[in-house]
């Protein structure tokens, strides 16, 4: 299976979404943490 180009182009697609999308929440959540510590108040949206 994995020794399908296509399988693995897919497969790092998928991987790279992921870790993508993660890595915005992460960041919007330390963000947000950050903005309510300095100001005491809700992050503009």
């Amino acid at each position: 299976m994995t020794d399908s180009p296509l399988v693995k182009r897919l497969l790092w697609s998928g991987l790279l979404a992921a870790i993508g999308a993660l890595t915005s929440l992460v960041s919007t959540r330390l963000a947000a943490t950050i903005w309510m510590r300095v100001f005491g108040e809700d992050p503009p949206e």
